[in-house]
């Protein structure tokens, strides 16, 4: 399944949207967000059930007051809404892989 790109999009509506929902919030110019956005796009092809959008904060810092962002890459997971996940340190797409099924 395809990384959605929310960046230049209203995004409130959207996240309210579908029952689950992955978003994973980075910046361009942030090394360690190139290298975490490959590891999403493994994640969103291991679990096709869900959606996945990314959205550069440059954009949308307002969700970044919202949310309590504290830095990037950020991986917010949403259960009707509801942020039930945050997760600052990837580790590993095994790891994210099992943050996100136990919710399944």
């Amino acid at each position: 399944m395809m990384v959605q790109d929310w960046s230049q999009q209203p995004v409130e509506q959207l996240l309210e949207e579908p029952p689950q929902l992955v978003l994973y919030l980075y910046t361009p110019l942030c090394g360690t967000c190139q290298v975490a956005g490959k590891m999403v796009q493994v994640l969103s092809e291991l679990l096709p059930g869900i959606p996945f959008a990314k959205l550069d904060l440059n954009f949308h810092e307002q969700l970044a007051t919202k949310y309590l962002i504290e830095s990037v890459p950020c991986l917010l997971f949403f259960q009707d809404g509801e942020v039930v996940e945050k997760i600052y340190a990837f580790h590993s797409v095994p790891h994210l892989y099992h943050v996100l099924t136990k919710y399944q």
